[in-house]
Parts: structure tokens; sequence; C-alpha cells
């Protein structure tokens, strides 16, 4: 017993070491404060300190912090960020796929904010929310003809899960109160899934989120009953999100233990991702349409199936970002997201661009290739000199920034016409579209879905006339407009309508009917020849 006594406290602080070094080992990415370390504070957190306890007037060290870290992070990559304890509930709604809200789409018009769409089955709808409702007061909060904002009402909507907003709403010029137990709202990844003919469908996926896989394998599913065996995916303006994901999603597609994608940095060992279920679309024709706002976890999935030859290519040159950033949080709440690796295709491709020549530089490189002619004529020879690869198909494809399509489709220079820029400056467009709208309910309810609206909808002329009188209050006339840019607007209008009753579908519905890159894809859907 003696004995025993001598050596329990070496045993028990052995043991506590041991499992200190192992819980170490488990979660190297929490903060712990420097325990192994020497305890030596380095300059950074010694100026701070210095300037804290020594300095003539009061300081503010968190902002100086904040500033530091910036600082640092300058020196880096473009993607890794900081993100303040304050910010990081709302940057993560995105990925999380849902926020805790009211329900209701809105649109400030003439100081007040007018209920424009209210989600089917969500907390609005059960109170009885209704589009056209007008917002007079939130909780004790006055917020018509008072200068609200976009941003402030929708702090004020938010809230936690189960708490009450109480609102007072104008309806046919009577008030009524509502109270509106707030839930869980979905932020959809999917925009549009619908057939666009007897064998063709089409999917628009706008990010990829924690629900992103879950809501595209659904939309798969349903076109698939309805006798799909071509299908476009439309990830044009997808900025990524979660790889996870994305290889999920091309899973559906490649053959079992294919290589999706692989990571590697320089403390980061390579890791793999691969095929490993039998997919539900693995051997139908799929047609891929990417554009400059196609990043990250879209250019993984885009240069899978173009390195496998599962799928054509078609539009403008991805974003080119291919770099894999591990959150990291911190003491207080707050979270950096630090790049560690990059993303390689399967051909080994780096998916990133240059950054060498500085952050603006970086950030304006897609802004040039609309300046430089590559938006419009497709030329990136001196883009991807020396980063040729070959398909097991024997295809040429090219790594050194962005997924290059195998068929380009240029930029509709139409879509951008100086003429018609003054109907967006004031949000005039968007407040005619609301008010037509309301004032013509009967005449959208005549339609079954989006489909049929877009095939019968005639009142283009009497549309057109409404808003003729319409802009003259914002001293605007359509007088001497184009043709093109008639045209143009007219659909953009008719697809707006659609959105706001079969929402961001019928939006998608009606606009690419005319969308030059789905005319292709289409083209080559109807072409039996092998893919380019």
């Amino acid at each position: 017993m003696k004995k025993l006594k001598v050596w329990l406290p070496l045993l028990f602080a052995v043991t506590m070491i041991l499992g200190m070094l192992i819980g170490f080992r488990l979660y190297p990415n929490v903060n712990t404060g420097g325990f192994f370390k020497t305890g030596k504070l380095n300059r950074v957190q010694e100026v701070l300190d210095i300037i804290n306890n020594k300095y003539v007037d009061t300081v503010y060290t968190d902002s100086m912090s904040q500033e530091a870290i910036d600082g640092m992070l300058a020196h880096l990559d473009p993607h890794s960020y900081f993100i303040p304890a304050s910010d990081r509930e709302e940057m993560n709604e995105d990925l999380d796929g849902n926020f805790e809200g009211i329900g209701v789409e809105f649109q400030i018009l003439n100081d007040t904010v007018n209920v424009v769409n209210v989600l089917a089955g969500g907390p609005s709808d059960k109170a009885g929310l209704l589009v056209g409702d007008q917002f007079i007061k939130v909780n004790d909060s006055l917020v018509a003809g008072n200068g609200i904002t976009g941003e402030k009402i929708k702090k004020m909507l938010k809230g936690p899960g189960a708490s009450v907003a109480h609102l007072s709403m104008l309806r046919d010029h009577a008030l009524k109160n509502f109270d509106v137990a707030r839930g869980s709202i979905p932020l959809p990844a999917l925009d549009a899934a619908y057939m666009l003919n007897r064998e063709s469908g089409y999917i628009r996926i706008n990010k990829f989120s924690r629900t992103t896989y879950q809501e595209f394998l659904d939309a798969l599913q349903k076109l698939l009953k309805q006798g799909m065996k071509k299908l476009v995916l439309d990830i044009r303006d997808n900025g990524g999100g979660i790889v996870d994901e994305a290889v999920n999603m091309a899973d559906e597609f490649l053959g079992d233990d294919e290589l999706i994608v692989y990571t590697e940095g320089r403390k980061s060992p390579r890791k793999e991702y691969h095929a490993r279920r039998p997919g539900n679309f693995e051997t139908g024709k799929l047609i891929l349409l990417v554009n400059e706002g196609t990043a990250s976890a879209s250019e993984i999935l885009a240069g899978a199936l173009q390195d496998w030859d599962r799928a054509s290519i078609v539009g403008r040159r991805t974003f080119g970002k291919g770099l894999v950033q591990e959150p990291f949080m911190l003491g207080d709440g707050s979270e950096l997201r630090l790049t560690i690796a990059r993303y390689y295709t399967p051909l080994g491709r780096s998916i990133q661009k240059p950054y060498d020549k500085g952050r603006e530089a970086y950030n304006d490189e897609v802004i040039e290739r609309f300046h430089n002619g590559e938006a419009l004529h497709g030329d990136t020879s001196t883009v991807h000199a020396g980063h040729v690869y070959k398909t097991p198909a024997g295809r040429v494809v090219y790594g050194g920034g962005g997924i290059t399509p195998d068929v380009f489709v240029a930029f509709d220079t139409n879509r951008i016409s100086k003429s018609i820029t003054a109907l967006y400056v004031n949000g005039t467009l968007g407040n005619f579209i609301y008010e037509y709208y309301i004032h013509h309910l009967p005449l959208f309810k005549q339609y079954k879905d989006a489909s049929d609206f877009s095939n019968r909808f005639n009142q283009e002329e009497d549309v057109w006339k409404s808003l003729g009188n319409y802009v003259k209050k914002d001293s605007i006339s359509l007088a001497g407009i184009s043709e093109d840019d008639r045209r143009l607007l007219q659909t953009r209008i008719k697809a707006l309508f659609a959105r706001l009753v079969w929402h961001t579908e019928g939006y998608f519905i009606v606009m690419n009917q005319s969308d030059p890159v789905m005319k292709k894809a289409l083209e080559l859907l109807e072409n039996n020849s092998p893919m380019p």
C-alpha cells in the first residue's frame, strides 16, 4: 500500500497527460490556447497588449484585432477569410439550407412593404397572410411610410423558432392583425425541374447546401417517372458550397469507384472522392450548362463529368475556384475559414485560376473576360497554354483555371442594352410587375401551370401600353426603343409574372424558351451524334 501511495500521483499525472494528448489529436482544430506551447506571445499579440495597456487614448482592440487578421489574410489566397461571431449564423444560413422566419417574400413599393409570395404550408400561410397584404407594424414598430429598408424588415421578421411575430397588415383598406409563430423556412437549392419535351428533362441548381443532393435526387426521380431519357443540368451562376453534396450528385451519373475529385495540400495528404453506389442516371444523354458564375463545388461536378466523357459541357468558361477551405472555430465564437488544399479533377487538372497578381486583379478577372473578348469569342488559348489533357475518349480538355466548355456559346449582348437600364435603376420594372399582377389576379388564375401560361399568355400589347404609362411617372419613355429591346423586355416581364405565381420554376420555364444556351443544349440533345 505504501508503494502504491508513492506511485499513485505519478500514474494519475501520466494518465491525465495521455488523455490530453489523445484529445488534442482527436480535435486538432479546437483552439486550445497554446497549452503545449512555450507561452511566449507573438509580436502581434505583444503590440496589441502594449497598446491596450499604455496608449494615451481609449482604444478598441477588437477592431484592431480584426484589422490585423484581415491584414494577415490579405497575404494569402483570395478565399481564406475571417467571420466575426456576429455574422456566423447569417453566413451559414445559405449552406444550412434554411433559416428561422415567417415564410413570406416581400417587395417595398412607395415606402410600403408588400407581400408578393407566401410559402405554402409555412408559418404565414397557416396564419392567413395573402399576396397583396401590406405591412403596417411588426410587433410595436411601425414599418410603413418611414423609409423602411429590405435589410431592416428582414431582421425584424427573422427570429428564434416558435417565437411569435405580431403583425398589423393592411388588406383591402382594412387593418388586420396576425400572430405568426416563426418556423424553419427552407432556402431551396433547386430552382426548377420540369420536362422540356416528352423525353428530355431540365434541372437547375443554384447552390450546394446541405439539402442540395436530396432536392436534386427527388427532382431526378420525379422526371424519370415522367419518361425522361435525356437531361439538361443547369449550374450557371452556381457559386458552389458543400463538396460532399456535389460529389453525391456526380455519383448519380458515374460508374462505381470512378474518381470524382481529389484534394491535396502542403499539410493535407491526398484525399480521394469516388463514386460509391449505382447511380440513377448513369447512361442517359447529359448536357451540363455552365458560365463564369459557375464556381467551386459546381466546377468539381463539371470537371468530373467532363473528364469521364459523361457529359457535354455547354456555355462559357467557369470561374476557376479550386481551393479547399476548412473552418476553424475561435474562442470568441468567430470563425476562420482557411485554405488548406486544392481540388483536382480525375485527370489531375487544377480548377483554381492564378491569383499571383493580387486580390484586385483576381476579382476583376471575370470582368476582364468581357473586355478581352473571351465571353464573346471563347478564345482561351492564352489562358490555358501548357495545360492540356486528354479524356479516355480522346477529347482535349484544359487545366489552369476553371472548366472550359466543350461547346462555347457567346454571351448574349442583347441582354444588356443601355436603353432599358433606366427601368431597373429605381426598381421601376419590379414595381410595375407587382402592381399589374395585383390588379389582374383573375387573368393569371386562368392558367393551370407555368407551361400553360408560357404557351398561351397573349396580353403583351396591353402590358406594354400599361408599362409605357406607368414609367412616365419616373420620367422614363419607351418611345424609340428598338424591336430587339422590346422583345427582350417583354420576355423578361412575362417571366417575372410567372415567378410571382409559380416561383423560380415559372421564371425559368419562360426564360429558357429564348435562351441561346438552352437552344444549343436542345440541339445537342436532338442530335444523335457522339458528344463533342
